[in-house]
């Protein structure tokens, strides 16, 4: 695996840090970072293994990919010793809304230039990424960005305005399932259980119905089918739903963090 340095130390960049490592794509000696004005530079650094600098300046000269994991405000200020530092390497973004052609103007002497939309549950493993180069890739290209997206999850190369869609949809798709979880639980509360153990309930219902989901091999229409006896509680639940319109509802906030992350990218 390539030298690889990232700009920025957050969450996101800590999980890929993790993940190659775990998959040991490369010793932590062959990864730098560098960040803001915080202190998760050196708490990743002290955590993992790898370089931490504080000046941009002293990223190594021998990074042959550099990883942007900064927000996009921070991008827009961007030290020029990164800049130089990308002269002829790749570039590979994590930041939200940053489009290829914009990229490719900031970073004029990158030999590549992808960007790509990962999700939060890439944390631990399971989560999705989208991502799209500025030019048909090689083999060797290929698998190292793969290789190192993958360690977040499941991976796919995609058209750039797929990135805005999956921004959409998985990208902000675990704060749906995350307030749909919370709703639950206080839907409990107010029936009458305990804060704990409706938390409890809402939190182990949905786990549980995810594994299930990836584990069968039906589709969600059928799974909510298997559950849903005629006249039954269940189905109650579902009119209930269908007469709020809940799918309409749902397309309607897709479209609205779509509308959102194309404002971004402008």
């Amino acid at each position: 695996m390539k030298k690889i340095s990232f700009i920025g130390a957050g969450r996101m960049a800590s999980a890929i840090v993790k993940g190659i490592l775990d998959k040991n794509l490369c010793l932590p000696r062959d990864i730098s970072c560098c960040a803001g004005n915080d202190e998760t530079g050196k708490i990743l650094a002290k955590k993992t293994g790898i370089e931490f600098y504080d000046n941009a300046n002293n990223l190594p000269l021998e990074t042959e990919l550099l990883i942007l994991a900064c927000k996009p405000q921070q991008l827009d200020n961007i030290d020029p010793a990164i800049i130089r530092l990308a002269q002829g390497k790749t570039i590979l973004s994590i930041v939200a809304g940053k489009q290829v052609a914009t990229l490719k103007e900031m970073f004029k002497g990158a030999r590549l230039v992808i960007r790509s939309m990962p999700n939060t549950p890439g944390s631990i493993g399971e989560g999705f990424t989208g991502y799209s180069p500025s030019q048909k890739l090689g083999p060797e290209d290929k698998s190292v960005i793969e290789g190192i997206l993958g360690s977040l999850g499941d991976v796919l190369e995609m058209p750039e305005p797929w990135i805005d869609l999956v921004t959409a949809i998985s990208g902000s798709g675990p704060a749906y399932f995350f307030e749909f979880t919370a709703a639950l639980a206080e839907a409990g509360k107010q029936l009458g259980f305990p804060d704990e153990i409706a938390d409890r309930l809402a939190r182990r219902t949905f786990i549980g119905a995810a594994k299930l989901l990836e584990q069968s091999e039906e589709d969600p229409v059928a799974l909510r089918i298997a559950v849903t006896s005629p006249g039954g509680t269940t189905q109650a639940a579902l009119e209930t739903f269908e007469a709020a319109n809940l799918r309409k509802l749902v397309a309607k906030a897709a479209t609205a963090a779509h509308t959102r992350s194309l404002e971004l990218s402008k």
